[in-house]
């Protein structure tokens, strides 16, 4: 059952938080920087199985270039038996907080919170399922198979993603998986990770949201042609009220937002929670005519539903629908304080788990003949809707199309995430690529490449 406490306790901090933040904005910054190095440790450690010294190597470096100077210069303190991560920014301020949570991973407390307000952050205690005993893909056993085609030629090409140069200066991949026909034909790990250890998906999270997404439609819970169901915009007369899930999966809400994409601090390591945030953002644009890529559309989608379903089916959802529904047990999708999903970025999920999310996709929808995805939800997510980028990659809902020029086959669609996180999904050739990374300065992993020689080493 989920647990509530009493959100009052945290009200006056919620509204100081971000007024403080214009006053002092170095002040902000640091906190900021705190509750980054919070968040990573609790989720590196008691999500990824990952050690200090990783997230320091890892995740502390190559990003968000206003906050790696100071990481330096803040000592974490981590609470091993409560999984509790805190890291002091002011002398004047309680130190950030990231708290662990068994199936929801870590969530911040706000700027000014103490350890005391930790019984107001919602918990979900049900068991996980182990499915490791169980064959391929539900499970791990008998998961490899000899792949069909120029065994060589792959092995090459899974070889050269990792020696930083071929497919990209400045990648740094820590996994890369292939599976053909339903097993998995390649797999290789970066010395220091292994098949049962987590990273950040990133914006693979958004792909994970609208594949849930995809289950609340089978399940006649949602309809993503409606308008979404965001309690905040439910006041009569409010025009977002129109929004529908389908604008928000396709980032064309035509909602405001100060930085395209990525840039979501607040929410991501100011602690603030998604309702007090971006619900409250204008509209700029007429929904569904522009296309603008926000982390806030897909956690507005997400919170819709989990509104619809209320707290606890909320929670649960994607575990009973989806995740465990396809031995996606080391999936960890995380929340905010208040318990609103951040499918936006913030899962940690091992390389198999994603190569099962694939393969879901590979059989339209449907696992262990079980339909988990309304049919068709394959093409759904890999048609560009009206609004679009302006160059290069398509968008679909959730997920992005190969530019024409890569000459990969016309159903091919990828998730992408930051520092180099992709799933690359061929149903055609019955074919899902994984490759995990820690990308740093530089061009990054390009999967367009290397898709086209993994490609052409397998048997068509």
């Amino acid at each position: 059952m989920p647990r509530f406490g009493n959100k009052l306790l945290l009200i006056a901090l919620l509204i100081a938080a971000p007024a403080a933040a214009q006053e002092d904005r170095p002040a902000y910054v640091r906190a900021l920087a705190a509750g980054y190095k919070a968040a990573f440790l609790c989720s590196n450690l008691f999500n990824g199985r990952l050690s200090e010294a990783q997230t320091e190597a890892d995740d502390l470096r190559g990003t968000y270039s206003s906050l790696t100077p100071l990481f330096d210069t803040l000592e974490a303190r981590i609470d091993r038996e409560r999984r509790i991560v805190s890291v002091p920014f002011a002398d004047d301020m309680p130190p950030r907080i990231a708290l662990w949570r068994p199936n929801l991973g870590c969530a911040q407390l706000p700027i000014g919170a103490s350890a005391d307000a930790a019984g107001v952050v919602p918990w979900l205690d049900i068991e996980a399922p182990n499915f490791d005993g169980q064959p391929w893909p539900m499970g791990d056993r008998d998961a490899r198979g000899k792949p069909s085609g120029d065994t060589v030629a792959l092995e090459r090409a899974v070889a050269a993603a990792f020696d930083r140069r071929t497919y990209g200066q400045g990648s740094e991949t820590t996994a890369v998986l292939v599976v053909q026909d339903g097993r998995i034909v390649a797999e290789r790990y970066r010395p220091d990770f292994g098949v049962h250890n987590s990273q950040r998906t990133w914006s693979v999270g958004k792909s994970i949201a609208g594949t849930i997404l995809g289950a609340a439609v089978q399940r006649g819970l949602i309809d993503v042609d409606a308008p979404a169901p965001v309690p905040e915009w439910q006041q009569p007369g409010d025009p977002r009220a129109a929004i529908t899930t389908d604008q928000l999966l396709r980032m064309a809400s035509g909602l405001n937002s100060d930085h395209a994409g990525n840039r979501t601090d607040a929410l991501y390591f100011g602690g603030m929670a998604f309702a007090d945030t971006a619900p409250g953002l204008p509209l700029v644009a007429k929904p569904g005519t522009v296309f603008r890529y926000s982390n806030n559309d897909t956690v507005a989608a997400v919170h819709g539903l989990q509104h619809k379903l209320g707290p606890e089916a909320g929670l649960r959802f994607p575990f009973e629908a989806l995740l465990w529904k396809i031995g996606m047990t080391r999936t960890v999708p995380e929340t905010d304080w208040q318990g609103t999903f951040i499918l936006s970025s913030q899962v940690w999920t091992t390389a198999r788990d994603l190569a099962r999310l694939g393969l879901l996709y590979v059989n339209d929808g449907v696992w262990q003949d079980e339909r988990l995805l309304p049919a068709g939800w394959a093409d759904y997510v890999r048609r560009r809707g009206p609004a679009q980028p302006a160059s290069g990659y398509g968008y679909g809902a959730t997920f992005w199309i190969f530019p024409a020029e890569t000459g990969l086959p016309d159903d091919a669609f990828v998730a992408r995430g930051n520092r180099g996180q992709y799933v690359v999904i061929v149903p055609s050739r019955e074919i899902v690529i994984v490759r995990r990374g820690f990308d740093g300065e530089g061009d990054g992993f390009d999967p367009a490449p290397f898709t086209r020689d993994v490609l052409a080493a397998l048997a068509r």
